[in-house]
């Protein structure tokens, strides 16, 4: 017979956090909404339920928590309790965190569990100890205020779920929006900028500034939980001109084959003003650690060569050669294919590989159109005029412009990841190769260091066979001035090639991404380019954004 003070202290320092998801739900209702106070109460609360763990409510067994021990003070007691009351759960990981300090909030919740419990003991006339019953009565007593408050949560929360539910878009589809919204401007000193040939002249004189702008929603629908169907719908102001895509921005008009180019404008899926699928994928897990992707509107970009401090346009870096390491992606348009992601039993390593075949939906063999889904720098190896033999390659599933991609990631710790990239293939019926590091550090849970290394040999191009080389590094700082910031300063060379100009391109670019609310961030950058188009002749590019992004 455990004595009654020690019972107290068993349910105080054990149900309590066998009951905290019952907390965590009826705090959430009572929380401040990150999002602007304008939005929906579905969009809120529907964010607030997917935070919660869904397997908290499975009973446990005392032996079967990894952190309590026979040996331990307390495992009889404990041991008692659940075998005669059943009203102890412990965490997913199958630990306890007993040792851990409880708040008079989760003490509450905590004996509220263990309450109802005795109550449906004691309705299916199961014995239940007087003196058990006279100290829980005893506690219910003292905590009264505190219960009741938590019923009064619950139940808010309960009606706030059933009118979400009654309201929802879908019950297997969630849809989430973005629009990009920038003004950009810039110049460049000296009379003209001429391309990588030194013949071509691209500007004389400086753009006008412009307003660009990208809009897409993604549906999200899952049919068994564990794999989802994305289908992407964008419009952007991004315009071709002479098979140049990115030319509503500055950079993309004064240097478009090496990066320079902001990200989000280079490669919009159409024509300015039109709509169309920028993605359609579908996502499955055969295994609990492999993840199969297959689609025949891909990017490759999507599942290989990330990182988590200059990778995504709408909120750190804007610039091409920042976002990716781009000689790896010869192919980074749409593109049909597949991605695998394996993380052997969630350890330090996975692996990734993919195969991304540029208009993989014709049938065409040399058509005059060129191939959209190529990187701008391929149009410095292999030029695609109407009169080029390489002018549109062979298109299909396995067509002669494609690439297959592997990469091994180390991460050991959640500060630090290692990436090593091989990607192979054919650019218009011409082998290329190509092998790339990235690698990031966190450094006191705020400041991050960062970078990327390629090396690229693409045979038969204009220049003969050329060896390339690519390098960025950089350096990010979050919360800077406000919490959920992040500011970025970076530096690289796209493209390091003899054969191409007659000096190497260096590119900067300064960021700070300042959020208002979780819906909007506002980020000005700016970016520098020397030697534009590997050329000497070239001046000094300079180039302003105002970017604005809302999510929703």
């Amino acid at each position: 017979m455990i004595c009654p003070k020690f019972i107290i202290h068993t349910i105080a320092s054990s149900i309590c956090l066998s009951s905290l998801w019952l907390l965590n739900i009826a705090e959430a209702s009572g929380q401040t909404p990150l999002v602007d106070n304008t939005a929906s109460d579905a969009n809120l609360i529907e964010s607030q339920i997917e935070a919660y763990p869904p397997s908290f409510s499975q009973m446990t067994k005392v032996y079967q928590l990894r952190d309590i021990q026979p040996r331990d003070w307390a495992y009889d007691a404990l041991r008692s309790l659940v075998d005669r009351y059943s009203c102890l759960v412990g965490y997913p990981d199958q630990t306890f965190q007993g040792d851990r300090p409880v708040t008079r909030w989760e003490f509450a919740a905590g004996l509220n569990t263990c309450l109802q419990q005795i109550e449906r003991l004691m309705a299916a006339s199961k014995a239940v100890q007087g003196s058990d019953l006279a100290n829980i009565q005893q506690l219910k007593k003292e905590f009264a205020t505190e219960l009741a408050n938590l019923t009064g949560r619950v139940d808010n929360l309960e009606g706030r779920v059933a009118s979400l539910e009654d309201h929802q878009f879908s019950t297997t589809t969630k849809l989430r929006g973005q629009a990009i919204l920038s003004v950009n401007a810039g110049g460049f000193e000296g009379d003209r900028i001429v391309d990588p040939s030194g013949r071509q002249e691209l500007a004389n004189s400086n753009p006008e500034p412009t307003v660009l702008y990208r809009a897409g929603i993604d549906l999200s629908t899952s049919f068994f939980g564990t794999d989802s169907l994305l289908i992407r719908l964008e419009g952007a102001s991004g315009s071709t001109i002479n098979n140049f895509r990115g030319v509503d921005n500055a950079a993309g008009v004064l240097e478009p084959f090496f990066g320079s180019s902001l990200d989000y404008a280079d490669s919009p899926p159409t024509e300015d003003g039109e709509v169309a699928i920028g993605r359609l994928v579908y996502t499955f897990k055969p295994l609990p650690d492999l993840a199969v992707s297959l689609g025949p509107d891909i990017r490759a970009t999507d599942y290989v060569d990330r990182n988590s401090y200059a990778n995504l346009s709408f909120l750190d870096f804007s610039s091409d050669l920042f976002v990716n390491n781009l000689l790896l992606f010869p192919v980074n348009g749409p593109a049909g294919g597949a991605s695998v992601d394996w993380q052997p039993a969630g350890g330090a390593f996975t692996l990734r590989a993919l195969y991304a075949a540029a208009e993989a939906s014709s049938p065409g063999g040399q058509p005059t159109r060129p191939i959209i889904s190529a990187a701008p720098f391929t149009r410095v190896l292999f030029p695609q005029e109407s009169n080029n033999p390489n002018a549109g390659g062979d298109r299909g599933l396995f067509g002669d412009t494609y690439q297959g991609t592997v990469e091994v990631e180390y991460s050991p710790a959640r500060n630090l990841a290692l990436r090593l990239q091989y990607s192979g293939g054919k650019l218009f019926d011409n082998h290329f190769d190509a092998i790339g590091a990235n690698a990031e550090l966190t450094l006191f849970r705020k400041l991050g260091i960062f970078g990327r290394y390629g090396y690229g040999n693409y045979e038969q191009t204009i220049f003969d066979d050329l060896e390339a080389h690519y390098w960025m590094a950089g350096i990010a700082s979050r919360d800077l001035l406000k919490e959920g910031s992040l500011a970025g300063l970076a530096v690289g060379q796209p493209f390091i090639a003899s054969e191409v100009g007659d000096a190497t391109q260096t590119n900067f670019e300064l960021f700070y991404n300042y959020p208002l609310n979780r819906g909007i961030q506002i980020t000005p950058s700016m970016q520098l380019i020397t030697n534009s188009g590997n050329q000497d002749s070239n001046g000094t590019i300079f180039t302003g954004t105002l970017r604005t992004v809302l999510s929703f």
